[in-house]
């Protein structure tokens, strides 16, 4: 009898280490950098991500198609529109956003692939348990793949590769993440944006990590 309940204790502890899928903090704020497959985009970017709200700002610099650019724009799904936002010259450009807020999560039909340590699990603070998992997902203009790693404990991204047709593989890696908003202003349209009228669009722009979701 004894061995029978050690054994249900057992199975109930493997059970409960089995990684879940998860849904990344609501508020966040870090830096990001992509790069594609095609070697078209290289970028490096500052976000704000607020899941509750459904707002994101980004302000990047990178390179596409072998010319250089800096973006700072800010998303406001709720009311579908995106302010370009230029500081300097204290313009903004205002813009539909067509795109669908997608929080930043593991979908319940993912699979796992693999739980492993970043860095080393030789010490107290020289690693960290992260999961990967991979699946794919229906867009807009097609089906996408996907692999995503976050971390165990609070399901922090740490890095997501991205695929499809279009675009071919991008890689996006989370760094300097804190859990929170450190600036909630950078979440509200600039007082010069106030004036913006709606513009349509002109064409391709360099794609981001978010515009992909």
């Amino acid at each position: 009898m004894r061995a029978f309940v050690l054994l249900v204790c057992l199975s109930a502890g493997c059970l409960a280490e089995r990684p879940q899928q998860c849904t990344s903090p609501d508020l966040m704020t870090g830096m990001l950098s992509v790069s594609s497959q095609s070697e078209k985009l290289t970028a490096f970017a500052k976000f704000t991500y607020d899941a509750l709200g459904k707002r994101i700002r980004l302000r990047e610099c990178g390179e596409y198609n072998n010319k250089t650019f800096h973006l700072d724009v800010l998303l406001l799904f709720n009311q579908g529109v995106m302010y370009k936002i230029n500081n300097k010259d204290r313009t903004c450009c205002k813009k539909q956003l067509s795109a669908e807020f997608h929080p930043l999560q593991i979908p319940k039909n993912s699979t796992l692939l693999a739980q492993v340590v970043l860095g080393s699990s030789s010490g107290p603070g020289q690693g960290v348990l992260v999961n990967t998992w991979a699946g794919e997902m229906q867009l807009k203009r097609g089906r996408a793949k996907y692999m995503s790693t976050v971390t165990e404990f609070g399901c922090v991204p740490v890095s997501t590769l991205f695929h499809t047709d279009r675009t071919g593989w991008i890689v996006t890696s989370f760094f300097n993440n804190v859990i929170g908003i450190t600036d909630p202003q950078i979440l509200i349209p600039p007082a010069f944006c106030r004036g913006a009228r709606l513009e349509k669009e002109d064409g391709e722009e360099p794609e981001n990590f978010f515009s992909l979701f």
